[in-house]
């Protein structure tokens, strides 16, 4: 079982079958009794929308588990969900992508969520090199590859060679920080507060990271809370406010992508040039982001085909082919 636990969404790749399951990464529980409510799609449903005994949140933030005991719940509910019905169940083997700049409590307590969970045997591999695999990035030769993986909570930008990171950075700016700069500019600027389902659905809808015409004619009417007044208002918003508001969290990770390249041995830098550099996750949808990153570096920037599933791709085709693609897990990933 290969697992992408995203902090915004987790998807649950099986061997053989393919990717089963992709959920948003929120549970929702009753405050009085602890109970679980809802987990995944039915929980993300209820966001800023609970009464006052049931809350909803995420247990993943930038990309690490921010509560355990809720990181163990999901976990265990996504994997009874894809084994329902299946009598004498086997404890799977699961290879689990996280982001690289994690620390070694951190990387201890995903390994302990998912033995927990019901794992038998737990192997963590860098989303930047599971995305690279599940892109289609030919990693086990010794040619450059760079990747650039654009998540809910972490930006991972790495070069990689011969199945291994050669030189990797992980900023925690990502689609998150996108939604908060508009949550932000809302109040700032239109006296507007709204939640943080309506900004992804802004950032969705009109959101983009580099000018076109066509991009710009866009504009929409979004529901708030007035400041001043208190009440319920509608405003019209253009597409190129939604740019400017993101620009700050945008500059981060052009800058994360600059330092990275800075660092590269110039024989990979050769090989980056002319292969191009490859965009991944749920960020990488986001209009004009590969024509932001070409112009910031002069190298010309791909969208992969699936972005938001690379990362659990990536980890399905390290199961299927476990022995090639052994070493693509680093000594202290293993359980």
């Amino acid at each position: 079982m290969g697992i992408d636990l995203g902090t915004a969404n987790t998807l649950v790749y099986v061997s053989g079958k393919g990717i089963v399951l992709q959920e948003p990464s929120v549970v929702a529980i009753d405050t009085e009794t602890k109970a679980p409510l809802a987990v995944g799609d039915d929980a993300k449903k209820m966001l800023g929308r609970t009464p006052g005994n049931v809350t909803t949140f995420r247990p993943l933030r930038d990309g690490v588990i921010a509560d355990f005991d809720t990181a163990e719940l999901m976990l265990k509910h996504f994997i009874e969900r894809v084994h329902e019905g299946k009598q004498g169940l086997i404890p799977p083997r699961m290879v689990i992508g996280i982001p690289s700049g994690v620390t070694g409590v951190e990387r201890r307590a995903v390994m302990e969520a998912a033995s927990q969970a019901g794992a038998r045997d737990v192997y963590l591999i860098d989303e930047p090199v599971a995305a690279a695999i599940g892109a289609g990035l030919p990693v086990a030769e010794p040619t450059g590859n760079m990747i650039i993986d654009i998540g809910g909570g972490t930006t991972e930008v790495a070069v990689l060679s011969l199945q291994g990171t050669v030189i990797s950075e992980s900023v925690r700016v990502a689609g998150d920080e996108l939604n908060e700069s508009i949550i932000q500019y809302m109040k700032k600027v239109h006296n507007l507060t709204i939640g943080e389902r309506t900004a992804e659905d802004i950032k969705i809808q009109i959101g983009s990271a580099y000018p076109t015409p066509e991009i710009d004619e866009g504009a929409m009417d979004v529901r708030g809370l007035h400041l001043l007044s208190g009440l319920p208002r509608t405003v019209s918003i253009k597409a190129g406010e939604i740019r400017e508001s993101m620009s700050e969290p945008l500059s981060m990770i052009i800058d994360a992508v600059k330092r990275t390249l800075e660092r590269t041995p110039p024989e990979l830098a050769a090989d980056i040039i002319d292969r191009g550099i490859m965009l991944a996750g749920g960020g990488a949808l986001l209009q004009g982001l590969d024509t932001l990153v070409s112009h910031e570096t002069g190298i010309v920037t791909h969208v992969a085909a699936d972005p938001l599933s690379c990362v659990v791709l990536g980890t399905g085709r390290v199961l299927e082919n476990f022995k090639q693609l052994e070493r693509v897990f680093s000594a202290r990933s293993r359980m």
